[in-house]
């Protein structure tokens, strides 16, 4: 064999395995950074910021007071509204009971003196009665008397179906009128109560204060944050794969990650594989991989490593033995 073919085989058999070493680690070590998802805590009503109670950097714990706005308005709004609730309930109620006991007992006494009057009138339709089959009084003093008669049966059935009335209290209508009025009433002392309490914001759940947007006194536009919050759980990791990586990877599998200042492994669960192809982002300056198509690929973090991560920190990420 010829000196220079036995070197070359000699040479290649040397190179294969550094070859296969950068293969494998170009499909098994990846540059990423860390990325933060916000809570950005804000007010859906305007106002002068009055009260911020964290500072940049802080920690809050789920219920935590984070600002209030100026609500004088929105509180005598509320106490207007609740006024309002206790009259239209007033007024049902009274409707709902009818007349009062005094009134009542006029209309009985009224009932009583008109049947005195039909027993009067009747007694004098029974004399004239007699009288007239006698012949001794004229047609026209029977007559008066039936008249009289018949007026007094009258009064008292008015007066009893009055009295029967000033019993069941205002008529169906007005009745369901009234308890309209007070549904109504009860959803603007809901509508002012809301506005009051949307005043005052805490935190939805533990996070590190990341930002805040304002000072005491500037005047908040509606639906403008005033604070951005970064829980632990919405800390991820996000990196980039090659082509050939990028099939292979499942949602589910665990990664290894390492950044600087930690001198340990940490580890993180892929929760997002992107379908889409990018080219190589700016994060990456790497000449040789400029030009090759990549996939994004996002982790989370296990909660011990994730409160010693901060957005932008570079991590370098390596897919766990026996991925």
């Amino acid at each position: 064999m010829p000196v220079g073919n036995a070197l070359y085989k000699v040479t290649l058999l040397l190179l294969l395995p550094a070859f296969a070493c950068c293969t494998n680690n170009e499909n098994n070590r990846f540059q990423g950074y860390v990325e933060g998802e916000y809570l950005q805590v804000a007010s859906p009503v305007a106002g002068q910021l009055e009260v911020l109670a964290v500072r940049r950097g802080s920690t809050v714990t789920g219920g935590d007071l984070l600002f209030v706005l100026e609500h004088a308005l929105e509180s005598a709004a509320l106490a207007e509204a609740e006024q309002g609730l206790a009259r239209a309930t007033s007024q049902l109620a009274d409707l709902a009971k009818g007349l009062r006991p005094t009134e009542i007992r006029s209309i009985e006494a009224r009932l009583t003196q008109a049947r005195a009057t039909h027993t009067l009138a009747q007694k004098e339709f029974d004399r004239v009665e007699n009288l007239m089959k006698e012949e001794q009084v004229s047609r026209e003093a029977y007559d008066q008397a039936v008249t009289q008669l018949d007026r007094a049966s009258a009064g008292i059935e008015e007066l009893s179906a009055e009295l029967e009335t000033a019993g069941l209290g205002a008529r169906s209508d007005a009745l369901a009128a009234a308890r309209a009025e007070v549904r109504a009433a009860r959803e603007r002392v809901s509508q002012a109560r809301w506005k009051l309490n949307q005043k005052t914001q805490n935190a939805p759940e533990d996070a590190l204060v990341f930002d805040t947007y304002y000072n005491p006194g500037e005047f908040v536009p509606a639906g403008f944050p005033v604070i951005s919050l970064l829980p632990p759980e919405r800390v991820k990791i996000r990196y980039f794969v090659p082509e050939a990586v990028a099939g292979s990877l499942r949602p589910g599998e665990r990664v290894e990650f390492t950044f600087d200042g930690s001198t340990q492994t940490h580890h993180a669960t892929v929760s997002y594989v992107s379908p889409k192809a990018e080219y190589t982002p700016p994060v990456i300056y790497s000449r040789d991989t400029r030009s090759k198509l990549v996939f994004m690929v996002e982790a989370v973090p296990e909660p011990g490593a994730a409160a010693g991560l901060h957005p932008g920190q570079p991590v370098d990420v390596r897919r766990a033995a026996g991925s």
